[in-house]
């Protein structure tokens, strides 16, 4: 059986990042190190577990399964030693100067970011965000990392090891411009199955799942643009007699600027049951604790 102290904690660092990095060369920068000693930390790390660890490849460093296997008790352990190590030091808003990254759609940008910054630049004027796409086990990786602070969409991935808390949810309509031909009468299902139609495939988000339920439904369309998000679709129906089926939040934020009519869709779509995610290694983070409570407050329905 293997011992704590039979580990220097130092090599379980090493590890832990370069299990996020999977190059020496940035491991190294980071700890201030030479690529040298972290490779030679690596070696001492690989014959205590009796493992090689990482398998090098022409992307990186590759981690075998022990490593994998490993990867999250270290990561969580280290976490907690370093919060309960600085457990006096609370996280202050107003002088933090801490970068979080979200992970969110073109669609949550459009919605949170420009309330969530004008709030940021009078309240926590020293801090900065970056947002990302990420999908499938990319993004359960970088959360679980820590690379990603929170995700806030339709998420259906994110189940295991995650907390969750409703924001909104997202209804579905029909964008068009106005003076289309079907923008001043009921729009029937017979009328929108006749339309021509932007489709918005919306690839590796939950929102696809409505373009799938269209093509289930065995409506015939006319269909003449495929877009792979939602953002630039207001403007194309703006200036062409195409339609779009698109949530409601981003129907109202343009149609008074674009000169759009929006229309209940003439087929019944769940709502989108938009969440806020984070990791549990972060449940008790104070700053990440500030950040969704914060978006709750401010967006939540």
């Amino acid at each position: 059986m293997l011992r704590l102290q039979d580990i220097d904690l130092n090599l379980l660092v090493v590890f832990q990042l370069m299990y996020r990095e999977r190059k020496t060369g940035l491991v190294a920068e980071q700890l201030g190190l030479t690529q040298p000693a972290v490779s030679n930390a690596l070696a001492r790390l690989r014959k205590t577990l009796n493992d090689e660890l990482f398998e090098r490849t022409a992307r990186g460093m590759k981690p075998t399964p022990f490593a994998d296997s490993i990867a999250e008790s270290i990561s969580y352990a280290l976490s907690t030693l370093q919060d309960g190590l600085n457990h006096e030091e609370r996280f202050n808003p107003a002088t933090s100067d801490r970068n979080f990254c979200l992970s969110m759609t073109d669609l949550g940008e459009m919605y949170v970011l420009p309330r969530l910054m004008a709030y940021l630049a009078e309240h926590a004027p020293n801090i900065t965000l970056s947002t990302v796409r990420n999908s499938g086990n990319s993004l359960k990786e970088d959360m679980e990392l820590g690379s990603v602070d929170l995700a806030f969409g339709l998420l259906p991935q994110l189940e295991a090891g995650f907390y969750q808390r409703r924001v909104f949810e997202q209804q579905y309509v029909c964008l068009m411009r106005e003076g289309h031909p079907l923008s001043h009468e009921p729009l029937t299902l017979e009328a929108f199955s006749q339309a021509k139609h932007i489709v918005i495939e919306a690839q590796g988000t939950g929102h696809g799942r409505v373009e799938k339920q269209l093509t289930k439904s065995g409506i015939a369309r006319i269909i003449h643009l495929r877009l792979p998000n939602f953002m630039s679709a207001p403007y194309i129906v703006g200036e062409t007699d195409l339609i779009a089926t698109v949530t409601e939040k981003l129907a109202l934020q343009t149609c008074k600027s674009l000169n759009l009519v929006i229309r209940p869709h003439p087929m019944e779509i769940p709502p989108a049951q938009i969440n806020l995610f984070w990791h549990r290694r972060y449940h008790q983070d104070t700053g990440n604790i500030w950040l969704r409570n914060l978006m709750f407050e401010m967006f939540s329905e």
